[in-house]
């Protein structure tokens, strides 16, 4: 078991080698606040890096259902999209929320989900992204941080970046959740959380996918390789047959108080950071037309911009054509470290 200490020392410090460039990795378990409750956080930058400013640091948070480090940082094809971004200059983090990947999972998540109520609701989720960017801050002596998110991630980094604009050098929604028009939230009781085999992610994953382009999407091995260190993240999930990956549920009760009832749970006119709001054509979890809805509402953010990228899906960081995502959310960072 990995044990923190009090001021989150380092658990690991390691090399790799990305695009040519040594990159320094290192390891943290974090302490939120709450008794027992750690979360996990990941760095990567050039090993020759001593300095550190707010337009190269970046903070990436995941969404509903999977933890950031397996899918931020995992090398396919020799390359991870963390790897991409540390390798041009950048001071680069990912965390995993309290109930996800190597951070603590609550008591609940031990116990029948039954048994609960939704658990890591958004101000829960908040309170870690909040923890984990003081302390990126103070690690680095930097006031602000580039914040980017995915799905539900991008709701919550929307949300931390207009409740703190003097903490947010730049803004990354990749796949952004927003209002749905005309949805009927469900109504039946959810509990603690759910679980997901990797059939149920497989088939998840291509909806909305034309049969013709479903064989090229995901280049051989890849699904697989993620599936395993993902699936691998929750022992307890792995020994059930099929093996299942635990997601906590405070999530979907947000989406079906906020979201799903016409309710926006965070106000992008308080954003005052330059954004980005990047989707894939054939994302069906949140399609474009959510982003489109969002964009004219960032009313305060300079220099924003939305792009659709074309053959991709919710999942798009994993897929044949991830290349085109990594340059155009590395356009936006690079266009503000040169400023």
């Amino acid at each position: 078991m990995l044990i923190a200490a009090p001021l989150a020392a380092p658990l690991a410090a390691t090399r790799v080698s990305a695009q040519g460039v040594t990159l320094a990795t290192e390891e943290y378990m974090l302490p939120t606040g709450d008794a027992g409750i750690e979360v996990f956080l990941r760095n990567k930058r050039p090993e020759e890096t001593t300095r550190f400013t707010p337009a190269r640091t970046l903070l990436f948070v995941h969404g509903a259902t999977y933890p950031a480090h397996t899918a931020f940082d995992l090398p396919l094809g020799g390359l991870s999209w963390m790897d991409y971004i540390a390798s041009r200059g950048f001071d680069v983090w990912c965390l995993d929320l309290r109930g996800y990947g190597r951070s603590t999972r609550p008591p609940q998540m031990s116990q029948p989900p039954e048994a609960n109520p939704p658990i890591v609701r958004a101000d829960v989720a908040l309170q870690d992204i909040t923890a984990a960017a003081a302390f990126i801050r103070q690690h680095r002596s930097v006031p602000r941080l580039i914040h980017m998110g995915w799905s539900w991630g991008s709701t919550l980094m929307g949300r931390f970046a207009a409740e703190n604009p003097g903490g947010v050098e730049r803004l990354v929604l990749f796949a952004p959740p927003w209002v749905s028009q005309g949805a009927t939230p469900a109504t039946t009781p959810l509990g603690a959380y759910r679980t997901v085999t990797q059939a149920q992610a497989r088939e998840r994953w291509m909806n909305g996918v034309p049969e013709a382009k479903r064989a090229a999407l995901i280049p051989p091995g890849w699904f697989e390789h993620w599936a395993g260190v993902t699936w691998a993240t929750d022992p307890e999930g792995l020994r059930r047959n099929p093996s299942v990956l635990r997601a906590p549920n405070g999530v979907l009760q947000d989406f079906r108080e906020f979201e799903q009832a016409g309710r926006p749970s965070w106000d992008p006119a308080k954003v005052t950071a330059p954004a980005l709001l990047v989707v894939g054509e054939w994302d069906r979890d949140t399609p474009p037309a959510m982003a489109a809805a969002l964009f004219p509402l960032l009313t305060n953010s300079p220099g924003k911009r939305l792009v659709m990228l074309g053959e991709g899906t919710h999942t798009m960081l994993l897929e044949r054509n991830r290349g085109v995502l990594y340059s155009t959310v590395q356009g936006f960072l690079e266009e503000g470290a040169a400023s």
